[in-house]
């Protein structure tokens, strides 16, 4: 057999030894995700164990999402422990609007929630967690943020941060507490829809600025920069959503000392930044000036609901702290406890590993059914944004996807004036698993080099 687990008399049952086993072989890389496991009988022969207590151990690795057994073909190891979806539309059968990151077996998501939430039972009890907290973290809190984020920043004032319940939020307190109705907020001309809601609810004009491969442009928004007067400017340097553009060095440094010039404050949204954390940080190159929040949303998971910022002084921070309290209270207490845990003990990084790995995998396996397309993307990023050929119309061919079952999101959701390219987000990371992906993007390939059924109407 290729493999066989270690197990022990003294180290507890001998099914969820097993079944830890599983876990911890996939998360070493000894078992392989699709690989085949032996069978009960086998398995159950070769550790001189009853036959019961290993189909007991692979319903147990099954449940947490480590296996899947194929009737007639045995048991495999699972490629990813995320479910089918319930909350999707009807015609809906694979969903690629939503930018979420991939769950892939080695994250081992269910299992690290369980041991987390056991750590913190064991350490302060769940019910010291249901009660109101400090808004804004704990000092533990902050220094554990702090701690995590010097691996990216030189300087990380722990003092400066406020922990949110998810960047949404952030972002909206900044624009109520430091910018009023009628004021102009420069982005890119594509950006993230967040903004774009937060602004309309609080009056504020929200302006594009020209983009090109490596995002905003230095000498555009230069140029904004003088014309419109910005109260702030947001913008998302790595992974843009939904362009894919990522600032390189010298680019940032230029939208840094364009910033510096002008004087306004900066909103750095580093929503995918841990997926690719070789770059510096705005807020490293402008900290005076910048906002900084950092989500774990497309890093691990959205339902999380914990977000980092870190504000330019301590008078910002207190203002924040005070807007956090007006608007929402505070993040989830037992959900940041969950993320303190994972901070400080390293599995965070772990999770975040595996993800990225993923989202790799997943990018080579678009790259080779778009072949012939062109479209932007970042390596390890969780999205594509992909140009319509000329007989395609955005609206068209999101109408026709959406007929067949294939959910993508159009340009219009992203742009800030009324001139939306005829472009789609594809998101990779909504598939359920590879396979699922792939059939999906060979519908979207064969949808894309097919005439429009508008147009054949005409």
């Amino acid at each position: 057999m290729d493999w066989v687990p270690t197990i022990s008399d003294e180290a507890g049952p001998v099914y969820r030894q097993i079944a830890d086993a599983i876990e911890a072989d996939i998360a070493s890389g000894r078992l392989r995700r699709g690989q085949q496991l032996p069978t009960h009988r086998a398995l159950a022969q070769a550790l001189g164990i009853d036959l019961t207590t290993v189909t007991r151990a692979y319903s147990d690795a099954r449940h947490r999402g480590f296996i899947d057994a194929r009737v007639g073909q045995g048991t495999f190891v699972s490629e990813t422990t995320t479910r089918a979806t319930v909350d999707v539309p009807l015609a809906v059968k694979i969903d690629l609007s939503m930018n979420v990151p991939p769950q892939p077996v080695e994250a081992s998501l269910d299992v690290r929630i369980e041991r987390g939430l056991a750590s913190i039972h064991r350490h302060a009890g769940i019910s010291s967690f249901l009660n109101y907290q400090q808004p804004g973290g704990s000092e533990e809190d902050q220094q554990a943020v702090a701690n995590w984020l010097r691996a990216r920043m030189s300087n990380v004032p722990s003092e400066q941060i406020v922990i949110y319940p998810g960047s949404q939020s952030a972002i909206f307190n900044i624009l109520l507490s430091f910018v009023s109705p009628g004021d102009v907020v420069l982005t890119e001309a594509l950006t993230f829809p967040g903004i774009k809601s937060a602004a309309e609810k609080l009056g504020i004009r929200l302006m594009g600025v020209a983009m090109d491969e490596q995002g905003i442009s230095p000498d555009a928004l230069s140029k904004a920069c003088k014309q419109h007067k910005p109260k702030a400017v947001y913008l998302t340097p790595t992974m843009h959503n939904p362009a894919t553009a990522t600032m390189g060095r010298q680019r940032r440094k230029d939208v840094a000392d364009v910033l510096r010039k002008a004087g306004t404050f900066l909103i750095e949204d580093d929503a995918y930044g841990a997926l690719d954390p070789s770059l510096p940080l705005l807020a490293e190159l402008l900290p005076e000036q910048t906002f900084l929040t950092i989500s774990l949303s497309k890093c691990i998971a959205p339902a999380l609901r914990v977000s980092f910022l870190l504000a330019p002084d301590m008078s910002a921070t207190q203002l924040l702290r005070h807007s956090l309290q007006a608007t929402t209270q505070m993040a989830p207490p037992l959900m940041s406890a969950l993320v303190m845990d994972w901070l400080r003990t390293g599995t965070a990084d772990q999770i975040i590993t595996a993800i990225r790995n993923e989202a790799i995998g997943r990018q080579q396996l678009a790259a080779r059914i778009l072949k012939g397309y062109s479209f932007a993307a970042h390596p390890k990023g969780h999205h594509l944004w992909l140009p319509l050929p000329s007989q395609w119309n955005r609206l068209d061919f999101v109408s026709e996807l959406f007929r067949q079952g294939l959910a993508v999101v159009s340009s219009e959701a992203f742009a800030v004036d009324q001139r939306p390219p005829h472009a789609v987000r594809v998101c990779l990371g909504a598939a359920r698993n590879r396979a699922e992906l792939g059939k999906a993007l060979q519908l979207l390939v064969k949808t894309l080099g097919t005439p429009s059924a508008a147009k054949q109407v005409v």
